[in-house]
């Protein structure tokens, strides 16, 4: 059984002075996760910098607190995360800090190390499981080397949260320790001039089943989503994302010749991507359990979804399934075979009482699953790590 400790978030609040850096390997761009963390930071108090490395098509940032991004000689593979993680010690070591976020594993040595040296705090925020990610799954040797660093820092923390309740047990079979758990969930967006279908060049006339994501990646269900376009009639599948799928996935539609019913839409800042979600008809989450971090996830765009209030339709994964149940948003596959996926799409649009029943739950589920209510979590942790002896008297079991 995992304990999460729940403090009220305001009663938790920064000194003038305090100064967290947090870290990730990314650009910093489309990471939601870090970006609302560090805005809840500031809200309550904080000097936050937020750190992570420049690519040649990354997006520029405009944001509440200060940046800082990398350029590397590599951008992938051990030279990568070895230079990433020499210049994140040099520049955590010569930075004004009093605490310090690791945002997963490959964050974590460089930020454990500053803070053994400087006696800086730590907090790990593990985004997966990482060591069974999909990248490692068939390198053994890249993966015992990530795995020796997790078991030598692991027990060393004493502040670590993740993103839900089933990594969190994973790590507390493997390590004894009580994890955190906020979730992905995004911010309540409050706007009344939406942009239109034709404002964004979708076709008003048409059906728009939405599949989207910074990771497009290979067992996410893409192909079998694209392989199901030619069954599905007056019906447009709009992809928006990057991922190392995309190439593949064009091509796919050019040799099937589905240009009039595929849309492909790069990635693009948060506030515009959801004037491009909110306009779909269903929303696609059909990641396989082909991995234990697949398994286990619980993907930023389901809560998109619900954000947007729009039914989903998502694969027989534990978290996700917890999720559309529980609200009953949407419904469940139980396979990826394109033409049973084109069914359920049809049945799924066809079926005008459900989508109002389900519009109506999503509006219910989109007013509790917002980073305005998850934040409070998210402070419970940082309360416990600023006053260790503070008596908290609500505790939730998870």
């Amino acid at each position: 059984m995992l304990i999460l400790i729940e403090v009220p978030v305001e009663n938790v609040i920064f000194g003038v002075m305090t100064n967290i850096i947090l870290s990730v390997t990314n650009d910093l761009a489309t990471d939601q996760r870090v970006h609302r963390v560090a805005t809840t930071l500031i809200k309550n108090g904080a000097n936050v910098t937020l750190v992570g490395r420049l690519l040649k098509n990354s997006l520029p940032l405009n944001r509440d607190y200060k940046t800082y991004r990398m350029r590397l000689l590599f951008t992938k593979g051990p030279l990568f995360y070895a230079e990433y993680n020499v210049r994140l010690f040099l520049y955590l070591s010569f930075s004004k800090v009093d605490i310090l976020v690791a945002n997963d594993l490959d964050t974590l040595p460089a930020s454990y190390l500053v803070s053994v040296l400087r006696r800086k705090k730590l907090v790990y925020d593990a985004h997966e499981y990482f060591c069974g990610v999909p990248e490692l799954q068939h390198r053994k040797l890249v993966q015992a080397m990530w795995r020796k660093i997790e078991q030598f820092i692991f027990p060393r923390l004493t502040d670590i949260y993740t993103v839900n309740s089933s990594i969190a047990l994973l790590y507390k079979e493997e390590y004894g320790k009580i994890i955190g758990i906020v979730r992905n969930v995004p911010i309540r967006i409050e706007r009344d001039n939406w942009p239109g279908r034709s404002d964004l060049g979708l076709p008003d006339e048409k059906k728009i089943i939405l599949l989207q994501g910074a990771g497009i990646n290979k067992n996410r269900g893409a192909e079998e989503a694209l392989r199901a376009v030619p069954y599905l009639n007056n019906v447009v599948l709009l992809i928006i994302g990057g991922g190392d799928v995309i190439n593949n996935l064009k091509t796919m539609t050019s040799e099937m010749g589905l240009g009039e019913k595929v849309i492909f839409k790069p990635k693009m800042p948060y506030d515009e991507l959801m004037c491009y979600t909110r306009l779909a008809d269903i929303g696609l989450s059909l990641d396989k359990d082909t991995n234990i971090n697949y398994r286990y996830s619980l993907p930023n765009k389901l809560f998109d979804y619900i954000q947007a209030k729009i039914p989903v339709l998502c694969s027989n994964l534990v978290e996700v399934v917890n999720v559309v149940n529980t609200w009953q948003i949407g419904r469940i596959a139980d396979g990826h075979e394109p033409k049973y996926l084109a069914t359920m799409i049809c049945e799924m649009l066809e079926n005008e009482y459900q989508i109002n029943i389900w519009k109506k739950n999503l509006a219910k589920a989109a007013e509790e699953l917002c980073w305005e209510k998850e934040e409070k979590v998210l402070m419970g942790i940082y309360g416990k790590l600023l006053s260790p002896k503070l008596d908290v008297p609500n505790m939730k079991n998870v």
